[in-house]
């Protein structure tokens, strides 16, 4: 009867924990679902209240008009140039001063450790000023490099502590052993640890491409050009002060949205681990 009894228990319990995945899932896709039925609106029923996800006369006119009546591929194309530039510098960066903090005993180590998480605590709003005046002393604003420069010092911190962490969990007799066997220690870092931090890899990659794919506001106070315009400036410029292509926005947000949804989908087997075992040592 106890067993019975304990069994039952377990049941409910699991039986209300999916019921409340569920309801906490439906809550977080409604907005989306909200945005995409904004997006099938046809022109006459824009400022419409209703909550409708699929309007009356829905309509893919707004999607037709983002991506062959405005920028829009201009808009991508720079958006892609940033976020993956972002991507490869963050990338080799972090995966370098990682191993150093966390391999190497050295004047500074923990000094440069603080310093890199009290970075963390600040806005970027805050440096907003500073690194306009830095880049307009290296002449680098209204310049794509510019903002790859800085998504790549805001997005570095979170990389080198994730990098760092996951580093702390490989066995330094790896590499040792592969020393001992006749390679170096830099031969070592790239045979032996990059290949196994390949989750932490990923997760540094992509956190790398949101920071160049979705920001707005330090892109809005370096870019002046509509020619350099990401997709974040772009989706901005469709709004005015007398007026706002809601569908037209809507549509881009959709669009936008979906290769970082695709890129979640197929990198999420690393995510998971890379997640979890990064976290394990700090």
């Amino acid at each position: 009867m106890v067993k019975k009894h304990s069994r039952a228990k377990k049941t409910i319990e699991t039986v209300l924990v999916y019921i409340l995945l569920v309801v906490i899932t439906l809550i977080t896709i409604y907005p989306i679902v909200q945005i995409f039925g904004i997006s099938l609106r046809p022109a006459n029923e824009l400022y419409s209240t209703s909550l409708r996800i699929i309007p009356e006369n829905a309509s893919f006119k707004a999607y037709r008009e983002v991506l062959f009546e405005k920028d829009f591929f201009t808009w991508l194309r720079n958006s892609v140039i940033v976020a993956l530039a972002v991507s490869i510098f963050g990338v080799t960066l972090a995966s370098n001063a990682g191993y150093a903090f966390s391999r190497l005993r050295f004047r500074g180590r923990k000094t440069g450790m603080i310093s890199i998480l009290v970075t963390q605590m600040f806005p970027a709003t805050m440096l907003l000023l500073p690194l306009y005046i830095l880049m307009s002393k290296f002449h680098l604003v209204d310049t794509l490099f510019g903002i790859i420069i800085a998504y790549t010092a805001t997005a570095l911190p979170f990389c080198i502590w994730t990098m760092k962490g996951y580093y702390d969990t490989i066995p330094v007799d790896l590499e040792e052993a592969a020393m001992i066997d006749g390679t170096t220690r830099f031969g070592a870092f790239v045979k032996v640890t990059l290949p196994l931090s390949a989750p932490a890899l990923v997760i540094t990659a992509l956190f790398s491409f949101m920071a160049g794919w979705s920001e707005f506001i330090v892109a809005r106070v370096i870019i002046n050009r509509q020619g350099l315009y990401t997709l974040p400036l772009g989706l901005e410029s469709l709004s005015s002060t007398f007026q706002t292509e809601w569908a037209n926005y809507a549509a881009g947000s959709v669009i936008v949205c979906i290769p970082v949804v695709v890129l979640f989908l197929l990198l999420s087997r690393f995510l998971i681990s890379g997640l979890t075992l990064g976290g394990v040592k700090g």
